[in-house]
């Protein structure tokens, strides 16, 4: 047994941590050298900074549309038709406000569709989340609970209503008479938009694991075009559902099964006789109407809905990054990375511009030939959750805690020097 006396000890101990220092600052210099270049910073939110403001977005009018969505996942966003602003509140408020003034014109309270609440029990929420779209003079809202409704556009009177198994998490389509509807289970149902007699059943196969949310399906050319969970694109007749060509354009990569989803999201785009569509993992493609061949395709990643103008396609991916691509050859003409995990909303065009919104609550103006943020401005520090609506060149925007506003882009006037 070796014996240490005290001062031995003193001088063991000093050492014994001195020694300790040394391993700990190599070990964190060796770690900063070696992981400088390859540190991930992909969680980290950008900082919003100083911008040449190079105008003032006018507020023309400003509603509140009941609690809004709140926390809660949603794709409720204001609809603009019959010279009205309609909307919706997660919890079941319908709104109708005239267009001009903002003036609210009727609102129906969806939660209690049936008249059965008394004045002792508590309000139960609709969960209304898909739509509202319009048609045929009709307002078409549906719910997580699977309940879908057709409101008269000039009263809100419930016109007629239908159970779906499954959850409407994304609007519907409407044309042509028929009213198609698409939810988280797989089941898609068309219905007489008159009367609410269904007209054909389809389901589709939905993979274990996807993400929160389902394509919004689109009516064109005689069929109903959506996205499917497995990364494709489908289309089916809209007179009897039949099912057309599919075409896939998500690519699987990774171990995990979270890597793997590859969901097509946002809804599909008719432009002329082509498609365009986008893959939350793995590309963006262009595809043929009539046949779907795919014509190109390129690596983005994204399940916010894309906008196109004239040749531009407009889209945010999966960081928040907005992209400007050649709709003709899919060639990336510029790109914008200033709004980097800021929950950034799919982007909408206006006059010379493309407008996102973001999770704080503020709306960004970017030049479309240059892909600059030109002008800001604050909504709600709620965060904006849904793609704002254009409509005459005004744009509708919708926070979470359901303030809704039109905003009017000034015109900038360029004077000869």
């Amino acid at each position: 047994m070796v014996l240490f006396n005290k001062q031995a000890s003193q001088r063991f101990l000093t050492n014994y941590k001195n020694m300790l220092a040394v391993l700990l600052l190599s070990s964190a210099l060796f770690s900063c050298s070696s992981t400088d270049e390859e540190e991930d910073t992909s969680d980290l939110v950008a900082e919003l900074s100083e911008i040449n403001q190079q105008f003032e977005p006018n507020i023309l009018w400003e509603e509140s549309v009941g609690d809004g969505s709140e926390d809660f996942f949603s794709r409720l966003k204001p609809v603009v038709a019959y010279n009205t602003v309609y909307s919706a509140s997660r919890a079941g408020d319908v709104f109708a406000f005239d267009v001009k003034t903002g003036k609210e014109l009727w609102n129906v309270d969806l939660s209690d569709v049936d008249n059965d609440r008394s004045f002792w029990d508590s309000r139960l929420s609709a969960m209304l989340s898909g739509g509202p779209i319009a048609g045929l003079n009709k307002i078409f809202i549906g719910s997580e609970k699977g309940k879908f409704y057709a409101l008269d556009a000039q009263s809100g009177e419930l016109v007629w209503q239908a159970d779906i198994k499954g959850e409407i998490i994304s609007a519907p389509a409407v044309d042509s008479g028929v009213v198609v509807v698409n939810t988280a289970s797989g089941i898609m149902k068309a219905f007489n938009a008159d009367n609410g007699e269904e007209l054909w059943k389809i389901e589709q196969d939905v993979p274990a694991l996807t993400l929160r949310g389902i394509s919004q399906p689109v009516i064109a050319s005689g069929g109903v075009i959506v996205g499917t969970g497995k990364g494709g694109v489908n289309v089916y007749l809209l007179n009897k559902g039949q099912q057309g060509w599919s075409t896939e354009i998500g690519e699987p990569a990774g171990s995990t099964e979270l890597e793997r989803v590859i969901d097509v999201d946002s809804s599909p785009v008719v432009f002329g006789d082509k498609v365009y569509a986008i893959s939350s993992r793995g590309n963006l493609a262009a595809i043929e109407l009539k046949s779907g061949r795919v014509l190109w395709k390129r690596q983005y990643s994204s399940y916010r809905q894309i906008s196109i103008y004239r040749n531009t396609i407009f889209l945010t991916n999966l960081r928040g990054h907005v992209y400007a691509i050649d709709r003709v050859n899919g060639i990336e003409r510029w790109s914008n990375l200033v709004l980097t995990n800021r929950g950034v909303t799919g982007p909408a065009v206006i006059d010379n511009y493309v407008v996102v919104g973001d999770f704080e609550g503020y709306l960004h103006w970017l030049d479309q030939e240059s892909g600059e943020i030109v002008a800001r401005h604050e909504v709600d520090s709620s965060g904006i959750h849904s793609t704002p609506t254009v409509v005459d060149n005004i744009l509708y925007s919708q926070s979470r805690d359901g303030d809704l506003q039109a905003i009017e882009t000034p015109e900038i006037v360029v004077t000869e020097k």
